[in-house]
């Protein structure tokens, strides 16, 4: 196509990625179209829940040397699958009050035409994602907002911060330490570097949240391709 210029790379990237969907078993490859132009992927077609979409979206992370991804997928829900509003939102209640380690009491469920938003405050971000995790595979629900705000109680100091990151970073299998970099901001930690995939750089945000202290991630590490 005229315009366009596609690398070998962008097409290995392409052909891992089906095969990852296809090895996926939540997702069925055929309903997910793949583009990929200088490591960033776009998932296009539609899934017939929220879970499918996020599982899709998932799988193309996985894939190394995948720089980012776009999830265009579109949740059309079939007739058997359709809930009401205040049905879903009595659900995702449930669904709180029910996950271990998510503060229900502290949380707001809004539903509006199929679309969860969560809001509220959790003084650590594991519980911030367990709460969007128990609410995206209910039924009916075609897409979640994550609002809630994590508010720690506990106020290090920037070195101590810094240095229990570094630490545990480096105790990760998962992460290349010598990698990152990591500055702190008034408990804003910013994580700079260049990774191997995605899945790494993720890891890196999840470690750099579980410090205490911290109010806000910024995560510009880089996919190297």
């Amino acid at each position: 196509m005229a315009g366009r210029v596609s690398s070998p790379s962008d097409d290995d990237i392409q052909r891992d990625i089906l095969a990852e969907l296809a090895w996926e078993p939540r997702v069925q490859p055929n309903e997910i179209g793949v583009a990929v132009r200088q490591g960033v992927v776009t998932l296009r077609g539609w899934v017939d829940n929220y879970a499918k979409k996020w599982a899709a979206e998932r799988a193309a992370q996985r894939v190394h040397r995948v720089r980012a991804v776009a999830n265009d997928l579109e949740v059309r829900l079939p007739s058997s699958a359709e809930r009401d509003d205040p049905e879903i939102a009595a659900a995702a209640a449930r669904a709180l009050e029910w996950d271990a380690f998510v503060p229900a009491a502290e949380i707001e469920v809004t539903v509006s035409d199929g679309w969860v938003v969560l809001r509220g405050e959790v003084e650590w971000e594991y519980q911030r994602r367990a709460a969007e995790q128990a609410v995206r595979q209910l039924a009916g629900v075609r897409g979640l907002s994550n609002g809630i705000s994590v508010v720690p109680r506990e106020r290090p100091e920037r070195d101590e911060i810094s240095g229990r990151i570094q630490s545990a970073l480096v105790r990760s299998v998962e992460t290349d330490a010598a990698g990152i970099d990591i500055r702190i901001e008034d408990g804003s930690v910013v994580l700079t570097g260049n990774v191997r995939s995605w899945l790494e750089r993720e890891e890196a945000e999840r470690v750099a949240w579980s410090a205490p202290g911290v109010t806000r991630v910024d995560n510009h590490i880089t996919v190297r391709l």
